[in-house]
């Protein structure tokens, strides 16, 4: 390389450096929180607060901002506030006025806070991410009233389930309990138990289900023998039968249901809630978690493709028959009245209102598609790379929390995540293009 040549590489390098530092200077960040309507979310968030004397409640930006954070960045709480003592846009966008070089709150008021807000108050994030976006003109308002809207599964915190790892389980933490609690077992079975359900293990990769099925048998009376062993030893002591009460019910309907029965059954023991969920896909036939609806903006707008809304569906129920509780619940966030919903098989013999019977168009339909509308329905699909991001980037891939609370929770702030995330791409873009006009790149002399 010439003299002169490596002279303005140089050159344009040292504009690149100064352009990247002006952009620091004016982090997208710092930006976010001076457009967020903080005291709309202290008015929404802060309602379950109460003046008293106490101790005082940490401030409703603090916690909000944290919880933006974590989902937009795909942080857990422990990595959140190792983040947070050392980065100062994250203090900023906080609400901190001065660096801390401490935190200023325990990684346990994370727990409390989300489990004190709830599904309805969290949603007034996703309600004002989509008011942000709209005054730093990221997505038009009359984009909202157009929308897809699809189905996905949450999946759960839980191993794959099988009927010898359930057994097994169930009679390890009986037996825990009885120690922790002083009740003496005539017997454990704790060697025997694990070496049966590992034999079970082998023999049905095996494909030997005779001999499978044997031992499973005796997995079930294994369990059975615990249980009723308990049943005897605490009978008559009210405090010993009340802390056994939830675990024994679990451990006899775990021991009772059969493989191809029909109605609820248990998929784990510590989130008795999990559901196991079909959604046809040849790699993954059965998904263990919770059915979560989402609504996508049908046109992709300037700032990205925005979630509308998004909900926990517990019960595993029809996909057509979420609509009638959807459609209320996504035009009181969005602040419109949705005048077009695209959808897909799945909701055929929908139960949306009367009002919106018209209004829903579905894949594949004929009558009264127009050639506009025929168009649209070819954008139907712009939702499924939106549950990827939402599952891979935001927290949705695996839910964590705990309890049905936990699952409605998690779908929500993921959905206030990926639209935060959206809003501070655009931001950034923004800035560039501003600095850009300001700070022109030099031109290089071809001469």
């Amino acid at each position: 390389m010439r003299p002169r040549e490596r002279r303005e590489t140089g050159e344009q390098d040292l504009f690149r450096s100064r352009l990247d530092q002006i952009i620091d200077m004016k982090h997208p960040l710092v930006t976010l929180g001076r457009t967020v309507d903080w005291g709309f979310l202290e008015g929404r968030l802060g309602e379950v607060y109460t003046d008293g004397p106490g101790q005082p409640p940490l401030p409703t930006r603090l916690m909000a901002g944290l919880a933006i954070l974590k989902h937009s960045y795909d942080l857990s709480d422990e990595v959140l506030c190792e983040r947070w003592v050392e980065n100062p846009y994250y203090q900023y966008f906080c609400g901190e006025e001065f660096f801390q070089h401490r935190l200023v709150f325990d990684r346990s008021s994370l727990t409390r806070w989300r489990s004190r807000m709830g599904e309805e108050r969290l949603a007034a994030l996703i309600q004002e991410s989509l008011s942000v976006a709209t005054r730093t003109k990221a997505i038009k308002p009359s984009e909202l009233s157009r929308v897809i809207v699809d189905t996905t599964v949450q999946p759960k915190n839980v191993t794959f389930p099988t009927d010898a790892k359930l057994l097994n389980r169930a009679r390890e933490k009986l037996v825990r309990l009885a120690k922790l609690r002083g009740v003496d077992l005539r017997q454990s079975y704790a060697r025997v138990g694990k070496l049966a359900l590992i034999q079970h293990q082998r023999y049905a990769h095996a494909k030997q289900f005779k001999r499978a099925n044997r031992v499973l048998k005796k997995l079930r009376t294994y369990l059975g023998r615990v249980i009723r062993d308990i049943a005897r030893k605490i009978e008559g002591d009210g405090g010993l039968e009340t802390a056994f009460t939830k675990l024994l019910a679990l451990a006899r309907r775990v021991r009772e249901q059969k493989q191809h029965q029909r109605g609820p059954k248990i998929y784990s023991l510590h989130a008795p809630e999990v559901e196991c969920i079909g959604k046809g896909k040849a790699h993954r036939p059965y998904e263990f978690g919770v059915k979560v609806s989402v609504a996508t903006t049908l046109k992709h707008c300037k700032g990205g493709q925005f979630v509308a809304h998004v909900k926990a569906l517990p019960g595993n129920p029809y996909d057509g028959h979420t609509l009638a509780s959807v459609i209320p619940d996504m035009e009181a966030l969005v602040g419109s009245t949705i005048a077009r919903i695209l959808a897909d098989k799945g909701y055929r013999g929908h139960n949306a209102p009367p009002d919106y019977r018209f209004r829903v168009f579905i894949s594949g339909q004929k009558r009264g598609v127009t050639p506009k509308i025929k168009r649209e329905l070819r954008r139907r699909s712009a939702v499924e790379p939106v549950i990827g991001h939402l599952k891979a980037e935001h927290r949705m891939g695996r839910n964590y929390l705990w309890f049905r609370r936990g699952d409605a929770a998690n779908a929500v702030l993921a959905a206030v995540g990926y639209n935060f995330r959206r809003l501070i791409r655009w931001l950034t873009l923004l800035l560039r293009q501003i600095l850009t006009a300001l700070f022109p790149e030099p031109s290089i002399n071809q001469t």
